[in-house]
């Protein structure tokens, strides 16, 4: 996760016996950067251990729409030098934002 003031702020996948309690790398790479008082994004890349680059899960696309502007690039890479760019709003187009 790149800032806009140009820090980074990394992620990893952290297990847990219980699946459903598993905390994903983009979520925490968010959280992490949230946690550190930065709410202000310029993209975000998220790599994988596949052939294809790999795109994040529901939680994560969600997550990603409310902290991050729906025009912000995420680039997707594989371990193979594969990339695709899209952005966060490509990714979950009709997603929960300010609801409140």
């Amino acid at each position: 996760m790149v800032t806009k003031n140009g820090q980074v702020f990394q992620g990893c996948n952290i297990e847990n016996a219980s699946f459903g309690l598993t905390n994903c790398a983009e979520r925490t790479a968010i959280f992490n950067a949230v946690s550190s008082g930065v709410k202000t994004f310029e993209m975000i890349g998220i790599y994988g251990e596949t052939d294809e680059p790999i795109s994040p899960c529901g939680a994560c696309r969600q997550v990603l729409t409310e902290f991050c502007p729906d025009e912000m690039p995420v680039w997707l890479f594989s371990k193979t030098g594969d990339v695709k760019k899209t952005t966060v709003g490509e990714l979950l187009p009709y997603h929960f934002k300010n609801l409140t």
